[in-house]
């Protein structure tokens, strides 16, 4: 959604008898309102939901210059660590849709050994394990959506 499609909405609603107009595209909600509340001067206003991700091409460029490393925190209620998802995208568990998985539960990983690939904004980032030991369990399905510090594998030290 661009700038001059925004002002076209302005112009329909400022034009019109209709105070208000709502439109949802691509993820993106604008809501355009001549008197957007009951005690304030009249004006437009363009509201955006506070966790709705802007279409790719609105968004800033990504310095994708440094490895992203995730966050590796130890479950306080046993001896197994959770290795999280340092961003938000799209969980792989294998680099292509026919290649076998980085790794299986019972296989044992190294330190920066791969996991899995998170696509965020088109960028595939390798997710390594920062210690060595079993997986014990993999808490994300394949080509799945996950959200920033979101647990992805659990993981017995050896």
């Amino acid at each position: 959604m661009d700038i001059t499609y925004l002002k076209k909405l302005v112009k329909i609603v400022e034009q019109s008898t209709v105070d208000e107009i709502e439109i949802e595209e691509e993820g993106l909600k604008i809501r355009v309102a001549k008197n957007p509340h009951q005690n304030s001067s009249p004006g437009y206003m363009v509201q955006q939901p506070q966790f709705v991700s802007a279409p790719a091409h609105m968004l800033p460029k990504e310095d994708t210059s440094a490895a992203l490393p995730p966050v590796v925190v130890p479950k306080a209620e046993s001896n197994l660590i959770e290795v999280k998802s340092p961003i938000v995208g799209t969980f792989y568990r294998a680099p292509a849709p026919d290649a076998d998985s980085y790794v299986e539960v019972g296989a044992v990983v190294q330190p920066k050994q791969v996991l899995c690939i998170i696509e965020a904004m088109k960028l595939m980032n390798e997710i390594e394990s920062d210690v060595s030991g079993r997986i014990v369990k993999i808490l994300v399905e394949n080509a799945q959506p996950v959200e920033y510090n979101q647990a992805l594998f659990l993981i017995e030290p050896v």
